[in-house]
């Protein structure tokens, strides 16, 4: 049986949005741009999908444009904020514990002769509006900030940074990864107050392939790519209905249980804790976070791909970090300044809707069997 913990990683795809998905396939396949009436019919459920993901969000369907997935928007959002304020300055604000489709763009940006201010986070990951304000500059052109970090389950201030730039009149846009914060915590763009904002399909019950840039009403962004003028000419490429359809269904009923489905995740999280203190003591907390999905444990003095391993052969999937990491160290963590012991026995795990009290159960069994059959690392 699969006790499937790692949701921060990918989400399986929710029997409705993979039935959306076949309809899209088998009975509207027209192309949206055609003319005829199997095309105008696919344009019109388009239309539709847009809608369902963009109330979802909470934004205007025109503000809101699909892509292929999180890392596409992300880099999309930073190098079209960069072209639009290209006159006011070349220096880019984010944090240090940033996905890698913020940080992998930013250091090719450096290579190209930006300058990048990485801030630091507090030993539970927190970075605060008051380190983004003192590192602001007249030539600061862009703040990407996540709202959620995918590890720690660290909610950043965001609409704080918002408020603070308004305030101090900087020319930055603000972009947000809010990729792990979709249909997890409460939000919308305009409320958060940020110019640009990434979500993506396949970390809400949808498929992989899928994801959506908000771009603020008033903001005109250059095309990413340039063709048959798909999404208002900014995203040119024959749309993938399949997927949209899929997106549009799950974030259509995540929106509609979202507090139900955050309830569950914190009663679930908020069991973990208190049972891995009882019962597995060599567990130690690394970081609460605000978010109710993400939880981040260190079994000390262990190494994590060990225990990963050790769990995955009795049917319990957790990770040692982001799934991007492909097995090297993670930034996140090295961020936050542990001590070796508890950096290498690093372990996260994540909840969903359909995550089940029996799911725990295996997981706090799992730990308790790792912690008294490995062997301690000795390094």
């Amino acid at each position: 049986m699969i006790h499937y913990l790692d949701n921060a990683a990918t989400t399986p795809v929710r029997p409705e949005a993979v039935q959306a998905a076949v309809e899209a396939m088998t009975k509207g396949w027209g192309n949206p741009s055609s003319r005829y009436e199997l095309g105008t019919k696919a344009a019109a459920r388009m239309k539709e999908w847009r809608g369902n993901v963009a109330q979802a969000l909470g934004c205007l369907p025109e503000e809101l444009f699909f892509t292929s997935c999180g890392t596409e928007g992300d880099n999309w959002a930073i190098q079209s904020a960069l072209e639009v304020n290209r006159r006011r300055g070349k220096h880019i604000i984010t944090t240090a514990i940033e996905h890698a489709a913020v940080l992998e763009p930013c250091r090719e940006l450096e290579r190209r002769g930006y300058e990048v201010t990485y801030l630091e986070p507090d030993r539970q990951g927190n970075i605060t509006a008051a380190q983004v304000e003192g590192a602001m500059r007249p030539d600061t052109a862009l703040v990407s900030m996540m709202l959620v970090n995918n590890e720690l389950g660290a909610i950043l201030p965001v609409g704080e940074v918002a408020q603070v730039i308004r305030r101090t009149g900087c020319p930055a846009l603000l972009h947000c990864d809010a990729v792990q914060g979709f249909l997890k915590i409460p939000f919308s763009p305009k409320k958060l107050g940020v110019d640009l904002l990434t979500v993506s399909g396949h970390k809400i019950h949808a498929p992989k392939g899928v994801g959506a840039l908000y771009v603020r009403k008033g903001l005109k962004l250059p095309p990413l790519i340039w063709g048959g003028g798909q999404e208002e000419g900014l995203r040119s490429g024959t749309e993938a209905t399949a997927q949209i359809a899929a997106f549009a269904a799950a974030a259509r009923l995540g929106r509609q249980t979202l507090e139900e489905d955050m309830a569950h995740m914190a009663r679930l999280k908020e069991e973990t804790v208190r049972r891995l203190a009882e019962e597995v003591p060599k567990a130690k907390l690394l970081a609460q976070g605000g978010a109710p999905h993400i939880l981040a444990i260190s079994l000390v003095g262990y190494k994590s791909e060990v225990v990963v391993r050790f769990l995955s052969d009795r049917g319990v999937y957790i990770s040692s970090g982001s799934a991007c990491h492909k097995g090297k160290p993670s930034h996140v963590f090295a961020a936050l300044k542990l001590p070796k012991g508890e950096r290498d026995g690093v372990l996260r795990i994540s909840f969903s809707y359909d995550t089940k009290q029996e799911d725990v159960d295996a997981l706090i069994e799992g730990l308790k069997g790792a912690s008294e059959k490995l062997f301690p690392s000795l390094s």
